[in-house]
């Protein structure tokens, strides 16, 4: 009797504790998600190389620098409401559902970009342009605060423990893709149409084009089923309101947030470390290095234009491959790597970038790019293996969104206005250096979860033939288990002389 009690104890995996992923449906997941974040980064790189020209359309009264440090204040005022966006999308999608609130999601970030292309100009109505488009950045501000928490949540609850990092890192590589779209159609205006024919009309073109561009997305999303993992959640909530004793999950979803705080406060605080890593390099390279080159360095637009979007494309060319690492070497490793080189590189990448020309800043460009893949290509595969499935999204949601709101989304504004209050044009490499000593710190704390299941969840394999090797393992190391207590607790005396077995 006792052994059985051992036996149940120390329990082994059934087949229903194992998810066979569905090869199509991961593909369609991944597709899918990483094209809401296409859709939110075209839009991010839009905003990046039109700044200037945003800023005069509707900040004309200004000063050249005044008027980038107000255009870059309005986007800063977009990750303001993002946690706001995360209280109300992240429990809910532990509620409803990923799939609802991802299409959700995907409707407003949609809808407010697109309407920032009919938006009239200061020159037509005054002081009400800029607040127009304020409004409208605070409705992506929100809607985005549901985005990248719930298509981290989504891509890792549908990939194999052994390949989360590569699937993940597809995430990204939408990011960076919709960065490079909006800021290479930017760029390509530039050219054909001047600065002057960018101010008076073309800057409305991108934003046109985000509308279909979210049709389409918002059609995908549709298509999807929901994750594995929620439904299996679902399953057991269901059960325990039935009254089923077997059932000890809580509901998913309800009343979370204070459970966030007190028991899983370690998880966030590492998360918000590793998403202040991760984006304030992110938009020092992608929203504010163009405009250093341009309005501090006096570098031409197009060069400085091509520059950045040779170095998404060297972002995009590697992330998978350093997703694909990381399921290999551990996501620890590659954090600590990155985190302890950005320290190391940020100034010398800075001094490469000021030198001027083409060759010596393309190099200082590929510095940064490279440093940032670090980030990029695990992000999506870490971030979401902090929390148990149960409260996932809505811890995730939140710890991300303040830490974005806090210290990335307010990158280009604090630097910018830092060089403009200093004069000192080495801020962004000093900003980046503290950055890195954070992530270290907090790469340090953080358990290494490649290869293994999400927290609250059973293991997900790609093949049965996988899953029936992994519960006979379980089952057969379950056994020794059991027999080894056993032996311990009948035979004290053998407890340092009983064999010990290699898979135990």
């Amino acid at each position: 009797m006792l052994r059985t009690l051992l036996r149940r104890r120390k329990k082994s995996l059934t087949s229903e504790d194992v998810s066979v992923a569905d090869q199509p449906q991961v593909r369609r997941a991944v597709t899918a998600a990483a094209l809401g974040n296409t859709m939110e980064w075209f839009d991010f790189g839009v905003y990046a190389y039109l700044a200037g020209t945003m800023g005069k359309v509707f900040f004309p009264s200004s000063s050249p620098g005044a008027q980038v440090v107000s255009t870059f204040a309005t986007f800063a005022a977009a990750f303001l409401v993002r946690p706001l966006g995360g209280l109300v999308f992240g429990p809910l999608g532990d509620r409803i559902g990923r799939q609802k609130v991802l299409a959700a999601t995907m409707i407003m970030m949609a809808a407010s970009t697109f309407a920032v292309g009919f938006l009239p100009t200061y020159a037509s109505v005054g002081f009400v342009a800029p607040l127009l488009l304020l409004v409208c950045r605070l409705v992506q501000g929100f809607s985005t605060g549901g985005e990248y928490a719930g298509a981290t949540t989504y891509i890792a609850e549908y990939a194999p423990d052994k390949r989360r990092g590569f699937l993940g890192s597809w995430l990204d590589f939408g990011t960076f893709v919709g960065y490079a779209m909006g800021s290479g159609l930017v760029t390509v205006l530039t050219l054909v149409l001047g600065s002057q024919g960018l101010e008076d009309w073309g800057w409305r073109i991108p934003f046109f084009i985000a509308g279909p561009l979210g049709l389409i997305g918002l059609y995908m999303r549709l298509k999807l089923e929901e994750t594995p993992a929620f439904k299996k959640e679902a399953a057991y909530a269901a059960a325990e309101a039935e009254g089923d004793a077997d059932a000890e999950v809580p509901a998913a979803g309800r009343g979370h947030l204070k459970e966030i705080f007190t028991r899983h406060w370690h998880a966030v605080l590492i998360c918000m470390g590793l998403v202040l890593l991760y984006n304030v390099t992110n938009y020092m390279v992608t929203s504010y290095l163009p405009t250093y080159m341009t309005v501090t360095l006096g570098e031409n637009d197009t060069t400085a234009q091509l520059l950045v979007l040779g170095t998404m494309l060297l972002v995009v060319l590697t992330i998978t491959t350093v997703g694909h690492t990381s399921d290999r070497w551990g996501r620890r490793p590659v954090f600590l790597a990155g985190s302890l080189a950005l320290v190391v590189l940020a100034v010398p990448a800075f001094l490469l970038i000021r030198e001027g020309g083409v060759l010596l800043p393309a190099a200082g460009c590929a510095i940064l790019g490279l440093l940032l893949v670090c980030f990029a290509g695990t992000a999506a595969s870490t971030l979401p293996a902090l929390f148990p499935t149960r409260l996932r999204y809505a811890a995730l949601s939140i710890a991300f969104n303040i830490s974005v709101s806090l210290f990335g989304g307010t990158t280009p504004l604090f630097t910018s206005a830092l060089v403009e209050a200093t004069g000192n044009d080495m801020v962004p490499a000093y900003y980046l250096m503290v950055a890195g000593v954070i992530g270290f710190v907090s790469t340090l704390f953080l358990h290494e979860t490649a290869g293994k299941p999400l927290r609250g969840s059973g293991p997900m394999v790609d093949t049965a033939d996988e899953a029936d090797a992994l519960v006979a393992h379980s089952r057969t190391a379950a056994g020794r288990q059991a027999r080894d207590i056993w032996i311990r607790l009948r035979h004290p005396w053998a407890r340092h002389h009983a064999p010990r077995d290699r898979d135990t």
